[in-house]
């Protein structure tokens, strides 16, 4: 069964532009690891939003574990508020298939 996750990044304000450099790298790492179905970058004024799809929670797990996440702890050290707000999440399908689940 897929998961989806929604991780919050909050930059401090001075690095926010490193931020977003160091999570645009990971980006493709993380793209090209097997069970990756959706690794989508999003902005608001004040924070960074992940919006993650994996196959499975196995998936999930083998990505918590990888390098792409180890280096980019590694970037963000000392740029962002504190840890990311992760959550994780389970589809509940309404409407079209298509447009009522990720």
């Amino acid at each position: 069964m897929p998961v989806v996750i929604v991780a919050t990044i909050v930059p401090i304000a001075e690095h926010r532009e490193a931020v977003i450099a160091a999570l645009r790298a990971a980006v493709g790492h993380v793209h090209d690891e097997p069970g990756c179905e959706l690794y989508a970058l999003h902005e608001a004024a004040d924070r960074l939003v992940l919006i993650e799809k994996w196959e499975s929670p196995e998936a999930l797990a083998v990505h918590r574990e990888g390098a792409a996440l180890a280096t980019l702890g590694g970037a963000l050290r000392g740029k962002v508020t504190g840890a990311p707000d992760v959550v994780l999440l389970q589809a509940v399908p309404a409407g079209e298939v298509a447009k009522g689940q990720l």
